[in-house]
């Protein structure tokens, strides 16, 4: 008799329905499984072998041929060893139970131990749309999925204990589910002095979703600033959060429940191409990625590679990345908010004169390190002198990061109210006809908008950029309609000294 067990299998951040096939039967003993399958599903025959024999059962000495079906799906990782524990354990009559509505996610240890996985929750979601009421998985894992209503999930901590909640009338062990608090964050705009129009771009980037590259000498404050702003992002739909903690769950970064905050990626200069988009022969989420929904921060941006650079083109104007292997092609989500963080030249100090060393075409040299396209694709540009005394020793506190927030929140929820029968949610996201739809100007606005159109030789990309953050602004300013001072703030942060 063949035994059938339902799974899934991921590719990304997507998942596949697998069905996991067993038969044994009499003929020379052997452990054959088949169906496309990576190195590091092959290994897990002696894992399972053994984790069945030091749970108290004993394999008999058959013909033992599992297949996962679809075969032309590639199949890894190592959540397919309880499915496959399972089915010998049915095939071999020792669990009786139906299991077409039950879906077994895990990895077995030579003691029997079910341990800790990496994607649980994108596997659950599957085991939901497949219409199956119950979902066994690492006793670990189960914080992540406790939000799913339709799915009943069981944590297991060994081969035993699920065989006895299978064969017998035990009850599953309760296991208490401890929120993931929200992150108490470190920095405060209150404790920044100075840079009123950085803080202000920053407030319009993570009111739209806009993207921001800061620009001075070394100490004004970039750094810090790109550290302060996770404290104003917008707060998170259910169904952000749904698709975060995906990314998170398959990256192996969730711990505990949905993820509450938004994430923020920093990667080193030294970062590679596969690092940033995603690597390996079943490429796993890059930096990229895992910044969805929320800040990826590149410090010292000229000194990425410009290979590396170049990589964040795509995602910028897509809002996906699509990488291709001999394995396949996937498809991973990548909408965050680009903050960048650059030196004017080489020493830092251009155009201070009395300090910088460096000479015109080496000033020149180290600015086309970025190139024009993804200039091209920057929302807001903030150019940053060093704060004086003055603004240092000021007795009056600046705004507060929940005061931000509030007016950040207020702006997003405009935009959701807004765009409710769109695909997209925020400004930065506007296209096409939809800028004309969404951010209709009167006369003057028009004709403002011509003079600027004229006099800076944009492209159309720039055009569009300074109208949705012009839309932007108006929002945070609860203007309906886009207005000249709109308009005129928009333009202040266009870049100047990249042609």
């Amino acid at each position: 008799m063949v035994c059938k067990i339902k799974c899934a299998a991921i590719t990304g951040i997507d998942t596949q329905p697998v069905i996991v096939e067993t038969d044994i039967c009499n003929g020379l003993p052997s452990f054959d499984m088949v169906g496309l399958l990576a190195s590091n599903i092959k290994e897990s025959r002696e894992r399972v072998r053994t984790a069945i024999k030091n749970s108290g059962f004993m394999i008999p000495p058959k013909r033992i041929t599992i297949n996962f079906s679809p075969a032309n799906i590639r199949k890894t990782g190592t959540y397919f060893d309880l499915p496959v524990a399972v089915s010998i354990l049915m095939s071999m009559g020792l669990i009786n139970c139906t299991v077409d509505d039950k879906m077994f996610i895990g990895e077995l240890s030579l003691n029997g131990d079910i341990v800790k996985i990496n994607g649980v929750l994108p596997l659950a979601l599957s085991a939901m749309e497949q219409g199956i009421k119950k979902c066994y998985v690492p006793i670990e894992n189960v914080g992540e999925c406790d939000f799913i209503k339709d799915l009943e999930i069981i944590g297991v901590e060994n081969l035993n204990q699920l065989v006895m909640i299978l064969t017998t009338n035990m009850k599953p062990p309760e296991i208490k589910i401890i929120p993931q608090e929200t992150e108490d964050y470190k920095y405060d705009f209150k404790n920044i002095k100075g840079q009123i129009q950085a803080r202000k771009a920053s407030e319009i980037a993570a009111a739209g979703m806009h993207n921001m590259l800061m620009m001075g000498s070394p100490g004004v404050g970039k750094s810090i600033i790109a550290k302060t702003m996770p404290s104003i992002l917008p707060d998170m739909t259910l169904e952000e959060q749904i698709e975060i903690s995906k990314i998170q769950s398959v990256a192996g970064n969730l711990s505990g429940s949905l993820v509450k905050t938004r994430p923020v990626r920093s990667p080193h200069h030294t970062a590679t191409v596969s690092a940033m988009i995603g690597g390996g022969f079943n490429p796993k989420p890059g930096e990229i990625t895992q910044a969805h929904g929320g800040i990826l921060f590149l410090d010292e941006l000229p000194e990425f590679s410009r290979q590396v650079i170049e990589t964040l083109r795509q995602p910028l104007e897509d809002e996906k990345i699509i990488v291709s292997r001999s394995g396949g092609t996937y498809e991973f989500p990548a909408k965050f908010i680009l903050i960048g963080a650059m030196n004017p030249c080489k020493c830092g100090y251009y155009p201070d004169m009395n300090k910088c060393t460096c000479t015109e075409q080496e000033v020149k040299k180290y600015m086309e390190k970025i190139s024009g396209p993804l200039i091209d694709r920057i929302d807001l540009c903030v150019h940053m002198n060093q704060v004086t005394y003055f603004q240092l020793e000021k007795e009056e506190q600046p705004e507060d990061s929940l005061t931000i927030k509030e007016r950040v929140n207020r702006a997003v929820q405009i935009q959701r109210e807004r765009y409710a029968n769109e695909k997209f949610k925020f400004n930065s996201q506007l296209s096409g006809e939809n800028i004309k739809k969404y951010c209709k100007l009167n006369k003057e606005e028009q004709n403002l908008m011509e003079k600027i159109y004229t006099t800076m030789d944009l492209s159309i990309r720039a055009y569009d950029k300074i109208i949705k953050v012009a839309r932007t602004i108006a929002d945070l300013k609860q203007h309906e309609k886009i207005q000249q001072g709109d308009i005129a703030e928009a333009v202040s942060y266009r870049p100047v000294l990249f042609k």
